[in-house]
């Protein structure tokens, strides 16, 4: 026959054998085992090994298939568990597999950013207040001189700012821009002076008789109350107290006044 034609009957040999390896592992480690245990104990066993020479070529033939069927079957699956693991193993630079060990980009941390600006306010200066004494006017009361005004500054603040938000404020200027004007009361203090005592009334031209006190009954030959029935010539017109003798008998119901109404 020709050359190829033993080639692919090596080939077809060998395809068998690997197919059928691991079967043949099995069968020549049973094979191998029964002619241990036969060449020791000297037993037949189940393949009925009847001498010893059989049992040696028995387990001879055994391990030498089990050799070659071993090595078959190591190399297919050999190459079939680094195929598998192959295939497990994602590429690397593969952008595919969920499952790829890259470490993730580390995320970086934002920085924050420190910023200052001006800002200018103002602010009222109250005004103050001052009082002074006025004679001319009344006691008790009081008068604007001049009216009160605030005044105005103005302020300058340095303000930090961290992320656009506000942290911290200094003030670095500061400028009155209007004085106040302090309000002025005048505080009255004069004191009217006590109207001047009513004059007293005039005596009559004889002067007034000492009989009678408390009010001045005139001397005369006759005085009579006035208002009354009586002829004078003088009258008097009020109340006197008699401190002496009734003489124009002007008591006339003996009480000690003279010329009291009824």
């Amino acid at each position: 026959m020709a050359w190829w034609v033993w080639m692919l009957i090596a080939v077809a040999a060998i395809g068998v054998l690997m197919l059928i390896a691991p079967v043949l592992v099995a069968v020549a480690l049973a094979v191998l085992v029964t002619g241990i245990v036969a060449l020791a104990k000297g037993t037949p066993t189940w393949l009925r090994l009847t001498t010893r020479k059989a049992a040696i070529g028995v387990t001879a033939a055994a391990a030498a298939v089990l050799l070659v069927a071993g090595s078959v079957s190591a190399a297919t699956i050999g190459n079939s568990g680094t195929k598998s693991s192959v295939e497990a193993v994602p590429f690397a630079g593969s952008g595919s597999s969920p499952e790829r060990m890259e470490d993730p980009m580390p995320t970086p941390t934002p920085t924050a950013v420190a910023t200052t600006r001006d800002e200018v306010v103002t602010e009222p200066i109250p005004f103050t207040e001052s009082r002074v004494d006025d004679a001319t006017i009344p006691s008790g009361q009081t008068q604007v001189r001049t009216a009160g005004q605030d005044g105005e500054k103005t302020l300058t603040y340095r303000v930090h700012l961290l992320d656009g938000e506000e942290v911290s404020r200094e003030l670095v200027a500061e400028t009155v821009t209007r004085e106040p004007v302090t309000q002025v009361i005048a505080v009255g203090t004069y004191v009217a002076p006590p109207p001047p005592p009513a004059p007293a009334p005039a005596a009559p031209v004889g002067g007034c008789d000492p009989n009678y006190a408390d009010a001045c009954v005139p001397i005369s030959s006759d005085v009579d109350c006035a208002g009354g029935s009586g002829n004078g010539p003088a009258y008097f017109d009020g109340i006197a107290r008699v401190v002496g003798n009734d003489v124009y008998d002007l008591d006339r119901d003996g009480d000690g006044f003279a010329c009291e109404p009824y």
